[in-house]
């Protein structure tokens, strides 16, 4: 192991994903040097593993789906998809899993790339050990940020190791579709790949522990998701848990708490995530290594002055679209501090994650698409609000009978009754991933329910349903 003298930068960076690249932007376009600290590929789990090429594998479905919904377009699309080319592209959007392009982009703005593992080595250090063994020691005059992200957490079941299941790296980098596969979870992962798979031809059983799918949203989510899945040809099967699993003349073989006995060609677990924290020197600086990390809403790590985590280690909001808002957050915050000026850190201030509490906006890219932002009614219930939920179906909207015969699906408002203001918003249905963004104005904004009225919906289109919902709202 050989050892290099130390380098003084005034922000270092460890996780060089699409989180960590927004720090390292906000920080040097304030003029702060930077050091960026990869193990992997720079661009992250969104760009090789996760958001890129799933939404690459699942646009040919959904275009397919919503092509079948139309006369005189369905006759066309009988067909089965071409899985290979749908598979390319995917390749494509994933760059072939080569990162030269996002370095020339690091390099573009200024940031200096280190390969290797990076570790904390007390306060405002890091080391970081290259894949020749060198390791390099950086120097942070005011802040690291750690953004290393998460991974799949996998279950402590007999047989798993030498069964080798997918995770949602597998799932979406596969070079071919399974005859048979198993997915384990009721979540986005879970429901977005039974989706992909179930459409290339696999025969897919979806086991999920719960009562349904999508537990964050509201059920109705869930329910019409899984209604679509199970139309689609996927066994869905609820309240079922793994009890354990094995690899049998290469058939995996899974066990249920009933004694039912599956089996598949492949297995995905799909089953949540944890912190990528185990092995970033976490205990060198008082913290516990493998933990979250808490922070305050400039994405400082509490008890600390220069340690910042944005992203999915602080899990505030474990989607790439919320940990970019942090990073630009956190990156105006180093960059405000490191100058001497006044950080602007009340609530929706320049220097607060506000919207981490009030405004997170999702999509699940599943057929139909389940899109939410802010509070359930449950949510809002529970955290103490006077809210009534309207509801309206997406039948009522003359938009939606345009984009699909048979078009089904649900919209709804958590109104706040004492504000007037809305405190969460659930679409689902073809299409409505493209609404969701009108709702988090709404939510973000707080904006009244009376100004509402004077945001005119184009006719006729889907977004005719905001009309819907405020005259429920108002008749009811």
């Amino acid at each position: 192991m050989t050892e290099t003298e130390s380098i003084a930068y005034d922000v270092v960076v460890l996780g060089a994903g699409p989180v960590g690249e927004n720090v390292a932007d906000r920080t040097r376009a304030a003029g702060l040097t930077t050091a960026v600290v990869e193990s992997e590929l720079v661009g992250g789990e969104c760009s090789y593993w996760a958001c890129m090429p799933s939404k690459a594998l699942l646009r040919p479905v959904i275009a397919q789906a919503d092509a079948r919904r139309l006369p005189g377009l369905a006759e066309a699309v009988q067909g089965p998809l071409g899985t290979p080319a749908v598979l390319a592209r995917r390749d494509e959007y994933t760059s072939h899993w080569k990162d030269d392009g996002q370095v020339r982009w690091l390099d573009g703005i200024g940031a200096d790339l280190y390969r290797g593992q990076g570790r904390l080595a007390g306060p405002r250090t890091v080391t970081v050990t290259g894949p020749d063994g060198t390791v390099t020691t950086l120097t942070a005059r005011h802040a690291v940020a750690v953004s290393t992200g998460t991974r799949a957490q996998l279950p402590d079941l007999p047989g798993l190791a030498e069964v080798k299941p997918w995770t949602s790296r597998e799932a979406t980098s596969a070079k071919a579709a399974p005859g048979r596969l198993i997915v384990v979870g009721g979540g986005v992962v879970a429901t977005e790949m039974a989706t992909a798979w179930q459409a290339f031809g696999s025969q897919v059983t979806l086991l999920v522990r719960g009562k349904g799918l999508l537990g964050r949203m509201e059920p109705f989510a869930g329910e019409l998701v899984a209604e679509a899945l199970a139309e689609a040809g996927v066994d869905v099967r609820t309240g079922t848990t793994v009890e354990s699993v094995a690899r049998e003349n290469g058939t995996v073989v899974a066990v249920t708490h009933t004694g039912d006995r599956l089996e598949a060609d492949e297995i995905l677990f799909a089953t949540g995530r944890v912190p990528h924290t185990d092995d970033i020197g976490l205990d060198t600086v008082g913290l516990e290594p493998g933990s979250w990390l808490d922070v305050d809403d400039s994405l400082r790590v509490d008890g600390t002055d220069w340690l910042y985590a944005v992203g999915d280690v602080n899990h505030r909001a474990l989607l790439t679209h919320q940990g970019k808002y942090q990073a630009r957050i956190a990156g105006a915050a180093i960059a405000a501090r490191a100058a001497g000026t006044a950080l602007l850190d009340e609530p929706w201030g320049a220097h607060a994650a506000t919207a981490d509490h009030y405004a997170v906006p999702q999509v699940v890219f599943t057929d139909p698409e389940a899109s939410a932002v802010g509070l359930s009614l449950a949510d809002a219930e529970r955290a103490g609000h006077r809210v009534r939920a309207v509801d309206v179906e997406f039948s009522s909207v003359a938009g939606a009978g345009l984009y699909a015969d048979g078009y089904k699906g649900r919209a709804r408002m958590v109104v706040d009754l004492e504000e007037e203001i809305l405190r969460g918003v659930t679409f689902v249905g073809p299409g409505v991933g493209e609404l969701i963004h009108s709702a988090t104005v709404a939510v973000a904004g707080r904006v009244p329910v009376g100004r509402l009225w004077h945001a005119v919906a184009s006719y006729p289109t889907l977004s005719e349903v905001w009309l819907r919902l405020l005259e429920a709202y108002r008749d009811n």
